[in-house]
C-alpha cells in the first residue's frame, strides 16, 4: 500500500513509519501541521498535534529523500466529545485540509501512518479523517507496552532526544538527552509516580536526528530553552530549534 506519514518530529511518528515499511508499505509522502510563523510560542498547548521542534520538520522531506507536506494549525480543540463528527473551525480538520492536498497530487495514496499509542482522542480524530478520505489509518504502536516500545525504538536505530520536558521527576538538565539515556529514568519514576514511559502522558516530546529511513542524518547546531511553565513540582521546558543542517550518512 501506497502512504503518507503524519510526522510530528517525534519518536512515535517516526517509529510508526520504519513499522509501515517493514509490513511492505511504501511512504510516498510526509505530511506535518504545524504552528503559524507569527505565533508568539513554539507551543501551542494543542490536543492533537506536537508543536515544539516544528522548525526542525523541515528538513524531514529532504531527510528522507520524500516530498513534504506542510499546513499550518489554524482550528482549536472544539470538539473535545469521545466520537468526533466534522466541527467547523476545529484543528481536526486541518488535518484533513492536509491530507486533502496531499490525496489530490498523490491519489495513489491509500494509507496514512499515524504514531498513536495510548490517545484514544488522537486515534479517533485520525481514523474519523481517513474515514472522510477514505483512506486506511496505520496505526502499528497502539496500545503497545511502552517501556518495550522505547527499547524497540533504540534497538532499531531511532536517534531522538528529548526536547520537551513536563513531568514530576524531568526538568531542563533532560533536554537534549536521548531515547537511550532516558529508559532507564522513564522505568524509575513510573514506578514511583506513575508516569507514561513513552511519554504518552504528556510527560516529554522528542526530536528524531537519523533513522533507518533518513537519507541524510539532521544535525542540532544551536537551541534555546525556554521555561513554559515555572511549576515547582512539574515546571515545563522546552528547547527552541535555533540552527541546524543536514549530513550525509
Amino acid at each position: 500500500m501506497e502512504v503518507v506519514g503524519l510526522i510530528s518530529g517525534g519518536k512515535d511518528s517516526c517509529y510508526n513509519l520504519m513499522c509501515a515499511v517493514r509490513e511492505g508499505h511504501k511512504i510516498v509522502a510526509l505530511a506535518n501541521l504545524h504552528p503559524p510563523k507569527d505565533s508568539n510560542s513554539d507551543e501551542l498547548d494543542s490536543y492533537m498535534y506536537q508543536s515544539v521542534g516544528a522548525d526542525g520538520v523541515e528538513l524531514y522531506g529532504e531527510a528522507m529523500g520524500l516530498p513534504l507536506y506542510r499546513r499550518e494549525i489554524s482550528g482549536q480543540a472544539k470538539n473535545q466529545k469521545a466520537n468526533y463528527e466534522k466541527t467547523e473551525g476545529d484543528e481536526v480538520e486541518d488535518l484533513f485540509e492536509l491530507l486533502t492536498e496531499v490525496k489530490k497530487n498523490h491519489p495513489e495514496v491509500k494509507g496514512v501512518s499515524a504514531g498513536a499509542i495510548l490517545s484514544s482522542y488522537q486515534k479517533v480524530r485520525v481514523e474519523d479523517v481517513c474515514r472522510r478520505l477514505d483512506l486506511t489509518p496505520l496505526c502499528f504502536l497502539w496500545e503497545r507496552e511502552q517501556n518495550s516500545l522505547l527499547s524497540e525504538m533504540v534497538e532499531n536505530g531511532v536517534d531522538a532526544v528529548l526536547i520537551k520536558v513536563a513531568a514530576i521527576g524531568l526538568g531542563e538538565k533532560h533536554l537534549c538527552k536521548t531515547l537511550a539515556d532516558m529508559a532507564p529514568i522513564m522505568k524509575t519514576l513510573q514506578d514511583k509516580y506513575g508516569v507514561h514511559p513513552c511519554g504518552e502522558g504528556g510527560e516529554f516530546e522528542s526530536f528524531v536526528r537519523d533513522c533507518p529511513l533518513f537519507k541524510k542524518r539532521i544535525v542540532i547546531d544551536e537551541t534555546e530553552t525556554v521555561t513554559h511553565q515555572d511549576d515547582p513540582v512539574a515546571p515545563v521546558f522546552y528547547l527552541r530549534l535555533k540552527k541546524m543542517h543536514l549530513e550525509d550518512k
